[in-house]
């Protein structure tokens, strides 16, 4: 009889997985560099006249003339901080009236929301300034560095004298583009031929400075560094944007029912038994963000339907149809799949009401333009004293008055009370009272000044009673009266003892 011996075995447990220790986790993703290849079709071009088109505006806006008198700046788009005024063609914007630019942004976010559920993020993909002006450097980048073969050869490449040049021409160009861009910037703040001369005679502020220095480091850095790292990390709008699409919303998609099961071209033509998707990569190689859009729809997607282009142009080299990756919506995607028929719904209760808020805003930002008074007056009654009583027994109040006048003439008024018993009115430095008195207000200015209202004790009714300053329009030394004759009313209340 032999001795068995039993082994015992152990199962295999597989892969130790590391044992998770957050002291020593990054705290970000270490970034990988992306080298988008260029790409041509519709879409490209559509980018590039954006692109064009909004360098143009940005550009060229701040040297447009309007002419709006002697008095005032000729810029057709002007800031004016010290004299806190905004210029915009015509119009003209006073720090009272900051309301209107409240109203232009609600009509900016309405109208992205509106775009951004009809088109996707068409906004991101084409008009953005981070995509502008990355385009532009990207450009750059491939003029003098190559294609996307070339630059990653360039990158793994060791230090040589055609690296140096290449480099250095590079963000040379980068850094000429950055001070263009933030010169640009300042100029909607300042005249921009004077302050051309002010660059080339170095007689800048301090504040130009400031600026042009940090709106060219931050789009040299944005721009030419940062990349697709602002859209996927920086910019608030990728994580609420899918709260604004739908199932109608027109999108850059992937069509997975033709394009599955993936494999190499083939050889005899024959697509029968596969999809129509050979594989090739090239939307990847495109993708200014890196990502493969087969994936389906990603935070990172931009909608700049590069891929679209670079996807149809393979489809035609082998003889398949165009658009297996396409701008569509997954209604129009599910129905085709199916067979059944395809329609676009543009128009759905969501865009409704983007479009009716939008009319809203917009009717009421206008009618408001419109009809917005060139004359304004605000009236602070005295608080100490409240009232003085007279040697005559009067009882008279004081109020500070600030007029302003919105136009580019000098305007003539006469001020008087309506609603106030015998009263008699005089500015302070006047001799005499009387029923009325004569004022003029500077061309777009705001004059202080200081009245004195008085009425006889007995023609008190009452503790408090209510009145109106009025402003009559008079006629100018020269014969004229802007807009006619005029005569506003600004409410104020006249107090004394009690009763």
């Amino acid at each position: 009889m032999t001795d068995t011996t039993q082994t015992l075995i152990e199962p295999n447990p597989g892969p130790i997985e590391p044992e998770f220790d957050p002291e020593n986790q990054p705290l970000y993703a270490a970034r990988k560099k992306i080298h988008p290849k260029s790409v041509s079709g519709i879409y490209r071009k559509l980018k590039w006249a954006a692109v064009i088109v909004l360098l143009a505006i940005y550009y060229i806006a701040p040297w447009l003339r309007w002419d709006r008198g002697l008095s005032a700046p000729d810029q057709a788009f002007l800031i004016d901080m010290p004299n806190r005024r905004a210029y915009f063609l015509w119009i003209e914007i006073w720090p009272q009236e900051v309301y209107y630019i409240a109203g232009l942004l609600i009509m900016g976010a309405v109208g992205l929301f509106f775009a951004t559920a009809l088109l996707g993020r068409v906004w991101c993909g084409f008009s953005c300034p981070q995509t502008v002006w990355t385009d532009l450097f990207m450009w750059v980048e491939r003029l003098i560095e190559g294609d996307r073969g070339a630059r990653i050869r360039l990158d793994k490449a060791g230090f040589s004298f055609e690296k140096l040049w290449k480099r250095t021409a590079k963000h040379a160009s980068w850094i000429l583009i950055s001070l263009l861009t933030g010169g640009a910037w300042v100029m909607y703040f300042n005249d921009a031929p004077t302050l051309v001369r002010d660059v080339i005679h170095f007689d800048l502020t301090g504040n130009q400075l400031f600026f042009i220095g940090l709106f060219t480091a931050t789009t040299y850095a944005l721009a030419g560094f940062a990349r697709e790292q602002v859209c996927t990390y920086m910019c608030p709008w990728p994580r609420f944007q899918a709260s604004m699409l739908d199932e109608d919303t027109m999108i850059v998609t992937y069509e997975k029912w033709r394009g599955e099961p993936r494999a190499k071209p083939a050889r005899d033509g024959n697509y029968e038994d596969r999809g129509h998707c050979i594989d090739c990569g090239q939307c990847v190689a495109v993708c200014p963000t890196g990502i493969d859009i087969r994936n389906g729809n990603q935070l990172e997607c931009i909608g700049c339907a590069l891929c679209i282009d670079a996807c149809n142009a393979v489809m035609e080299k082998v003889g398949l149809p165009k658009d297996l990756i396409t701008y569509d919506s997954v209604n129009r995607q599910n129905a085709r799949a199916e067979g059944k028929p395809v329609k676009r719904r543009f128009f759905r209760p969501r865009t409704f009401i983007y479009m009716a808020v939008m009319a809203i805003v917009a009717g009421a930002f206008f009618f408001t333009l419109a009809t917005r008074s060139h004359l304004d007056m605000s009236v602070i009654p005295d608080r100490n004293p409240i009232f003085v009583k007279l040697k005559d027994g009067s009882i008279r109040n004081g109020f500070t008055l600030r007029i302003l006048n919105k136009t580019l003439r000098p305007r003539y008024f006469i001020l008087t009370v309506n609603g106030l018993p015998d009263f008699k009115i005089a500015l302070q430095g006047q001799d005499t009272e009387g029923q009325q008195t004569d004022l003029v207000v500077a061309e777009d200015s705001v004059r202080t000044v200081k009245a004195f209202v008085t009425i006889p004790e007995s023609a008190l009714s009452d503790t408090t009673m209510d009145f109106n300053f009025v402003l009559i329009e008079n006629v100018a030394d020269d014969g004229s009266v802007f807009g006619g004759p005029v005569e506003s009313d600004f409410e104020a209340r006249f107090r004394g003892p009690e009763k």
